[in-house]
């Protein structure tokens, strides 16, 4: 691969495995104030979601100097980002103070479901109680992608070491014309919990910037699993396939910047009694009125 770049191909692929190594120290940097920083077990989690864009990056910097394994590193930022999907759901329970202050808060409240990616289109779909079942079945849609995308991953290696999975190979007998469309089924499954979870906390959870925290994990989505997947279909002869490893490093690297500026902080946490905020904004304005009489 580098006998056959010129002065240009050498410079770009140093700046682009300068960005990847750069991103992943800037991940191990934050790793070390969110380990000192961050109570348990929220810190496991944040690590883990942070680590997306910089494991991304990383495997996307292998892919670029050793095309022929390019099949090994997407699926294992894939794999990778099927255990962010879960953990992404997990973050938006413990910023809400866990499982146990989750469901005291959400007591006797209704949940929309109609979200995206599943039932966007379905307004009519009623409100759904917030319950323990409710609760487990949100916790194991996002958990199957976990699991099943890592053990397909393995056994699509295990195929294609035997000549039986070909990404190229669009005929109904290859066995990757089966599993891809299974694996795209998983996804949109999964999304759909981590979705109704957050359309239905992120004005509780504003304080501690959820919005541009979820906004970075869609991001990364698009970007990882969308963008790859548009142009693995057009790739023929690999070159576009290696140019999105080439996209995937600047990209991942600019959201490592943006995720470092929103995670390497602390936030206070939610109170843990739901009426907790209105008793003190009570208690603030009744401290208050003495002295506008005071000053009347």
């Amino acid at each position: 691969m580098c006998n056959s770049l010129d002065v240009f191909g050498v410079a770009l692929y140093s700046m682009l495995t300068l960005m990847s190594t750069m991103s992943l120290l800037l991940y191990l940097e934050e790793c070390v104030f969110i380990y000192r920083k961050v109570p348990s077990p929220k810190k496991t989690t944040i690590m883990w979601v942070n680590g997306a864009a910089p494991v991304i990056a990383t495997m996307a910097c292998f892919g670029m100097w050793i095309p022929r394994a390019t099949m090994f590193t997407d699926m294992t930022s894939n794999s990778y980002f099927a255990v962010v999907v879960y953990k992404v759901l997990i973050l938006l329970i413990e910023e809400s103070g866990g499982n146990e202050t989750f469901l005291k808060r959400n007591y006797k409240k209704t949940f929309k479901i109609s979200t995206g990616p599943c039932c966007c289109c379905c307004p009519c779909l009623p409100r759904v109680p917030v319950t323990r079942r409710m609760f487990f079945l949100l916790k194991l849609g996002a958990l199957q992608y976990a699991i099943l995308k890592t053990l397909l991953s393995i056994l699509s290696i295990i195929l294609w070491t035997n000549g039986n999975f070909d990404t190229s190979d669009l005929e109904i007998t290859n066995t990757a014309s089966w599993i891809n469309p299974f694996i795209g089924v998983l996804t949109i499954i999964s999304l759909w919990p981590v979705a109704i979870m957050f359309m239905n906390t992120c004005n509780t959870l504003r304080s501690v910037r959820i919005i541009p925290k979820y906004a970075m994990y869609q991001l990364v989505l698009v970007l990882s699993q969308l963008q790859t997947a548009i142009i693995n279909v057009l790739a023929l002869d690999g070159t576009i396939a290696l140019l999105s490893q080439q996209l995937m490093i600047v990209e991942m690297f600019i959201i490592t910047l943006v995720t470092r500026a929103l995670y390497r902080r602390t936030y206070d946490p939610l109170p843990s009694d739901p009426h907790e905020t209105d008793n003190d904004q009570n208690t603030n304005i009744s401290l208050q009125a003495p002295q506008w009489e005071h000053a009347a």
